[in-house]
């Protein structure tokens, strides 16, 4: 596997918690939009009678700038980058988050100058995850097969649709109880992980 990925060349990460620390409050989250606990929150908020569902997304905006401004990058990122960057890959991003906070993100971080905005899709530019139109969207955008890629994430969501899609997958997560081996095609515990597998 680890072959496969030094060759690979078009790479799709996931954002919060993937390229970024982890600094979403999910639980605070769903208290301010009075969603049930554990609860999808678009899912949840898709639910809602139109006006409802209007104020919703509208203070669930103002959340996710507010997380945005936060961001950190996790620990190897910048260098996983520059590794892959002089390898010639192009980088996707695909986040339940919306576009523009995704790019607020990335400037935050310090990783905007990977990315071309066209290939940063968030929900209003594809279906949310797991839904696999995404990465559809981008493989149609780089002509390629979606055997010549990969969909790196944290969470069951990022690698479901990476299968969907027929694409390899990257569990990048230290914390315990969050396994999903049927879905994972490599498991690391960080992207400096990632990045000394890949660094030869």
């Amino acid at each position: 596997m680890i072959t496969q990925l030094r060759n690979t060349r078009h790479w799709v990460f996931d954002l919060d918690g993937t390229l970024t620390r982890p600094v979403h409050d999910f639980a605070h989250i769903r208290s301010e939009l009075s969603l049930p606990e554990n609860a999808d929150i678009l899912s949840a908020i898709a639910a809602k009678p139109v006006a409802e569902r209007k104020r919703l997304n509208e203070r669930l905006d103002e959340l996710e700038y507010f997380y945005a401004g936060q961001a950190e990058a996790a620990e190897g990122v910048l260098n996983l980058l520059e590794l892959l960057a002089e390898r010639g890959c192009q980088f996707g991003i695909l986040t339940r988050n919306k576009k523009d906070v995704a790019l607020i993100s990335l400037k935050a971080i310090g990783a905007q100058g990977y990315f071309l905005p066209e290939a940063v899709l968030g929900r209003d530019e594809a279906l949310a995850k797991p839904d696999p139109q995404g990465l559809h969207m981008l493989l149609d955008m780089w002509r390629i097969s979606s055997g010549q890629s990969v969909m790196v994430g944290d969470f069951r969501y990022d690698l479901e649709v990476g299968r969907a899609a027929g694409m390899a997958t990257i569990h990048v997560d230290d914390r315990s109880g969050r396994d999903w081996p049927e879905l994972t095609d490599l498991k690391v515990r960080s992207m400096a992980q990632l990045h000394e597998l890949l660094n030869f």
